[in-house]
């Protein structure tokens, strides 16, 4: 087990507790962000390796964002705050490669409710690999190797709030992209082109429920789990239409929906996990668990185990 400690008190959310990144790993080497400690890579005997200080985040709901690995770098989406940006670091060094700030900045205060927590996610557009990440007022697209912005799309901005949680979603050569708030925006789009594409690549933009978890796409439709109401929604990627919308008897969620071997999984804030099938038709239930503990975490898979984090404890879950 490793430790880290830091002096100073960060302000965060009574509902978003520290920890609330998701570490990255590779097979030899763990990578986690804790907000203005910084950056650490260990390896698989809990050995530290480097540790990189990117400056403090600042905002009244902490830090959210997690960090993905690709090609031997670190992708992380740091802030939300005056300092916000995407940036690369060395997997292997904790060097900082690159620096992309992200557009908006503090003009767009209001009463400190806004921001983008969204992790970045890698597309393979014309078939080059580009990030994408939800930012403060738009989706862009950044080369991987520099940095630099290859396209972006706007829509995410809102009159009074501009909160971005989930990440985007790709399906073929379409994104969709959430925001946070209860009435804000989601937006479907092309992907690719060149600088400003808002005009060109954008398909279609809805008013859509309070959205913090991430989506999955099957079959050219995304299925997610809503914050606020606690309704499991399919939604076509095309168009934006909703196929259909259930409430969840476990309640809602602040996790993001799985899939493994066919099946979808998410667990609601009062630790209770919902596994449906991705049926565009219908919402086809399949089995509840609850944990009787609460848990704004996503289900972690692997090799045919689930592993839960709750707030007191981590479980794993496996067919005997």
């Amino acid at each position: 087990m490793q430790t880290v400690q830091f002096p100073i008190v960060e302000p965060t959310h009574p509902s978003n507790p520290y920890c609330g990144s998701t570490p990255a790993a590779d097979g030899a080497r763990v990578v986690v962000w804790h907000g203005s400690a910084g950056v650490f890579c260990y390896n698989f005997d809990g050995k530290e390796l480097w540790k990189k200080d990117l400056g403090a985040v600042r905002n009244e709901y902490g830090y959210g964002s997690s960090p993905i690995l690709h090609r031997g770098k670190v992708i992380l989406n740091f802030g939300p705050g005056e300092r916000a940006f995407l940036c690369a670091l060395d997997l292997k060094t904790g060097k900082l490669l690159w620096k992309y700030d992200e557009p908006g900045g503090p003009k767009t205060l209001l009463k400190g409710n806004w921001g983008s927590w969204s992790t970045p996610i890698v597309a393979k557009v014309g078939g080059k690999d580009q990030i994408l990440c939800s930012m403060l007022t738009q989706v862009v697209a950044c080369d991987p190797k520099t940095g630099a912005k290859l396209w972006f799309v706007e829509g995410l901005a809102e009159p009074l709030t501009d909160l971005i949680y989930p990440s985007p979603v790709v399906s073929g050569n379409i994104g969709v992209a959430f925001t946070g708030s209860s009435g804000g925006p989601t937006i479907g789009f092309k992907l690719g082109g060149t600088g400003d594409v808002t005009a060109s690549n954008r398909l279609w933009l809805e008013k859509q429920t309070q959205r913090i978890g991430s989506g999955v796409v099957v079959g050219g439709n995304v299925f997610i789990v809503n914050a606020g109401p606690g309704t499991a929604q399919c939604m076509e990627c095309q168009t934006g239409k909703i196929r259909w919308s259930e409430r969840l008897e476990g309640g809602e969620s602040w996790g993001s929906v799985v899939m493994a071997a066919g099946r979808l999984y998410v667990t609601s804030r009062r630790g209770v996990t919902t596994v449906f099938q991705p049926d565009p038709d219908k919402l086809e239930l399949l089995a509840m668990n609850d944990l009787g503990e609460p848990s704004n975490a996503t289900p972690a898979i692997s090799d045919g185990q689930i592993f839960l984090r709750t707030d007191k404890h981590i479980y794993c879950l496996a067919e005997e």
